[in-house]
């Protein structure tokens, strides 16, 4: 934990050399949908009471371009925006001091301890380090471990203090934190290091802990358990989407008027009417800005199908190819385009051809197709479980953020900054993968305001970290915990995910800590779970 920050107050001390400016470091903890609708275009859901709006909230980089918090209850991106500096002294009488400034903390969280070792360790402490130099030290003109200590001292000076420090720092450290019952969250901060052979070691570090909190009365929250069973309409639905697109759509050639049952193939042009309009001596005028026409080309709309709005039925049956139509459509408030709810818009419409679909036999050999099933029975009980399944897991996840935000509302403590920013970190580096896979450039993204992004995240950052701490703190009064078995299998199926080796990958979250913190991250699930088979009701 103190290697680096060790290593650069011994590299301030080289004999003879300029005070060395100091180095900012990161602190650093231990640690297919039943209700979906298919993404269409303004020109499909014109005529579709049942089209719902695409929401693009998951293509926008995790919130990463958003100025304003991104995103409710929920990372190391290269952009460090950190800030720290060093002041040197050095005295006449052989003191040398460091003071450092290293990332932001938590006022009400930090912690900090003075320690000091008596002058004989230090002593010792170097003649130990020296004697290992003199004895290993390569240098012309001198047998090994025949160097002189005063050419040792001179030649070796930064790295025996590096050891030295290692060696004293850490362990006094520890032993001031276990003493004084102090459990550091984040990367301590050394402060006024004062480090001369001969005498005391002596230096204060500032480091964050935990808060302190109750969550007493969590278990008195109730939810209500959603009806998951899945419903014929919905699996009807459902199977009607996959049918449909196998489905092969061909032309009439036969000269007709459209039909029940026919497929209008059409271009159409639309304008929104002004909800209010006002009579004046410039004739009638609107009292509300124009919307953009909305406009479609080889559009398909079914004669009288379900979900087809009825004023498209009533102009278009009948018609013929080539036929160009005008007419109103009064959209519902509460269809699912939101531009067209509650508005009316009118319409030129031109029928381009008449179409027919061909649908596929319900059989086996349409069911090896969609599901490598034997038969097509065997296909819908599949089918039917997997949409259950879904439907089931969707409402449940659901009422349980209901529940979890109800409990993290009754909470409000201090959160520690180190561990905001890890979660900043992690947002902007999902955030800038989501960014890179759409296709931004690594110039594009280095001229992104990092800062703002930065300030834009910390909301819900800290949301999330009090969210963590308050589930961490209900798994341990719940007696939650993942074992071994099942941290291995969440292993293989991001091994699976990633297309990563299982070895490598496990390898690889086992060197940089990567493991508890899956590890972590399964128990609050799992906490979750369980909290919601207990106060569900």
């Amino acid at each position: 934990m103190w290697r680096r920050m060790i290593a650069m107050h011994a590299a301030a001390r080289p004999i003879g050399s300029d005070p060395a400016k100091g180095a900012g470091w990161k602190a650093r903890t231990e640690g297919t949908n039943l209700n979906s609708t298919e993404n269409k275009g303004t020109s499909e859901t014109a005529a579709d009471e049942s089209a719902t709006e695409q929401t693009a909230a998951d293509k926008s980089g995790d919130g990463l371009l958003e100025t304003g918090d991104s995103e409710g209850h929920t990372h190391e991106d290269g952009h460090e925006h950190e800030h720290s500096h060093e002041h040197e002294h050095s005295h006449e009488d052989g003191h040398e001091h460091s003071h450092e400034q290293g990332p932001s903390l938590n006022p009400l969280l930090t912690r900090e301890v003075a320690v000091e070792a008596p002058a004989d360790e230090v002593s010792k402490a170097y003649r130990t380090v020296i004697k290992r130099y003199q004895k290993l030290a390569r240098i012309p003109g001198f047998r090994a471990g025949k160097v002189p200590e005063t050419l040792v001292r001179t030649k070796f000076a930064r790295e025996i203090r590096e050891e030295v420090l290692q060696t004293l720092v850490s362990e006094r450290f520890r032993k001031a934190i276990t003493e004084q019952k102090l459990r550091p969250i984040s990367e301590p901060q050394l402060l006024d290091l004062q480090l001369t052979e001969g005498e005391p070691l002596r230096f204060k570090a500032a480091f964050e802990v935990l808060p302190e909190f109750d969550v007493t009365g969590y278990d008195t929250v109730r939810v209500e358990k959603p009806q998951t069973d899945l419903t014929d309409d919905e699996y009807e639905t459902e199977l009607g989407y996959i049918v449909d697109s196998q489905a092969t759509v061909e032309t009439v050639e036969e000269e007709r008027a459209l039909a029940e049952g026919d497929w209008a193939e059409v271009q159409f042009r639309g304008e929104i009417k002004p909800l209010a309009q006002t009579v004046g001596e410039e004739g009638v005028t609107s009292d509300t800005p124009m919307e953009a026409p909305i406009a479609g080309d080889d559009v398909l709309i079914e004669i009288g199908g379900k979900h087809t709005l009825t004023a498209f039925n009533d102009a278009l049956r009948g018609a013929k190819a080539g036929q160009e139509l005008k007419f109103e459509v009064e959209y519902p408030a509460d269809f699912g385009d939101r531009k067209l709810a509650g508005q009316t818009v009118g319409y030129d419409v031109t029928v381009k051809a008449i179409k027919k679909k061909t649908f596929p036999e319900r059989d086996a050999e349409l069911a090896k197709q969609l599901g490598n099933s034997e038969s097509w029975e065997e296909f819908e009980k599949q089918l039917r479980e997997q949409l259950g399944r879904r439907k089931r897991e969707g409402l449940e996840m659901g009422a349980r953020n209901r529940m979890l935000n109800e409990i993290f509302a009754r909470h409000s403590f201090p959160v520690p900054e180190s561990l905001v920013q890890q979660r900043v970190d992690a947002r902007l580096e999902r955030g800038l993968r989501a960014l890179a896979q759409q296709g931004m450039k690594a110039e594009e993204m280095r001229k992104l305001d990092f800062a703002r992004l930065r300030a834009a995240q910390r909301g819900e950052a800290e949301n999330e970290v009090r969210a963590s701490l308050v589930v961490d703190r209900i798994a341990e009064m719940e007696g939650v915990t993942v074992s071994d078995e099942e941290l291995n299998h969440e292993v293989l199926l991001l091994s699976m995910q990633t297309r990563e080796p299982y070895e490598t990958l496990r390898e690889r979250l086992a060197k940089d800590g990567g493991m508890e913190r899956v590890r972590e991250e399964m128990r609050r699930e799992k906490t979750g779970k369980v909290l919601y088979e207990k106060l569900a009701g």
